[in-house]
């Protein structure tokens, strides 16, 4: 029987971190995944809870979470009422995010009598995808590593937001959320904070000193993170397995909301490719 558990737990950086795992209530052991989600993205987006329910039928401890500044709260979880939150967010704040939930996740007891903490896979999706690899290079107790329609190069995908003297001068920039039309603010923050761990946001040296087991799952369709960029990630860490999902998009077939008790057939493909990784 499929349990599914919310949890609200502390962030570093004055704002809560909102947790829920999807597992097997009568099966102690099971391997633990912890999914991170992407830019403009949150843990209930589209079919990711379809995709935590695969994974725990499949035998495996499934917890995703909302990174304290993307720009929802507690109270709702869903889009994003919190624009001043999203605005302060940084690499720094998602890695540190991160590190707390797999903390927590070492630390908790009850947890543990039904999951092993000896077993811990990262599955990263667009910009959580580099925050993974990153994570997953600096910290042991990262077994397994998936990436997902990731991106390789933080410092492109920043400058693509705004010229930096402009930034600078004016404080903040927007980009335009396609979905809800809000204006979602950048403050300067983000690029100081970059330049500040420039070497450790560096997903190129990142991926190249990885040491663990590294799947890459890209789609050749994808329009909003080119599947050069997982190429790229491949080229830096030539241990690493890497799959192509025929004319999938960025989300494999999947959009927000998802209105139907099945997923999306791509999606399932990289859910199958990615199970067949896990059990090798």
């Amino acid at each position: 029987m499929l349990t599914k558990k919310q949890t609200i737990i502390n962030g570093l950086h004055q704002k809560p971190i909102l947790i829920d795992a999807t597992y097997t209530s009568t099966k102690i052991n099971q391997p633990i995944i912890i999914f991170c989600h992407g830019y403009k993205g949150f843990k209930d987006w589209g079919a990711w809870n379809l995709m935590a329910n695969a994974f725990a039928e499949a035998g495996f401890y499934f917890i995703k979470f909302n990174f304290s500044h993307n720009g929802g709260t507690v109270e709702q979880p869903i889009d994003f009422p919190d624009l001043e939150a999203f605005g302060n967010n940084n690499y720094t704040k998602e890695l540190d995010d991160l590190k707390t939930v797999i903390d927590w996740v070492c630390n908790t007891p009850k947890l543990q009598e039904f999951a092993n903490t000896n077993n811990i896979t990262l599955i990263g999706h667009s910009r959580g995808g580099g925050i993974t690899l990153i994570k997953a290079e600096e910290d042991t107790r990262i077994k397994k590593l998936i990436s997902l329609a990731s991106v390789s190069d933080f410092e492109n995908r920043m400058m693509q937001l705004c010229d930096a003297s402009q930034w600078q001068e004016t404080g903040v920039t927007f980009v335009e959320n396609g979905r809800t039309k809000q204006q979602m603010p950048h403050y300067y923050q983000f690029y100081e904070d970059f330049k500040a761990n420039q070497d450790r946001f560096n997903i190129e040296r990142a991926a190249k000193h990885l040491n663990i087991p590294h799947l890459i799952i890209h789609g050749n369709a994808d329009t909003s993170v080119s599947i050069t960029e997982s190429k790229h990630i491949h080229n830096w860490n030539t241990n690493s397995k890497f799959v192509t999902i025929e004319n999938a998009d960025h989300v494999f077939g999947a959009k927000h909301p998802w209105e139907h008790n099945k997923l999306p057939l791509q999606l399932n493909t990289v859910i199958q490719k990615t199970l067949n990784f896990l059990n090798e």
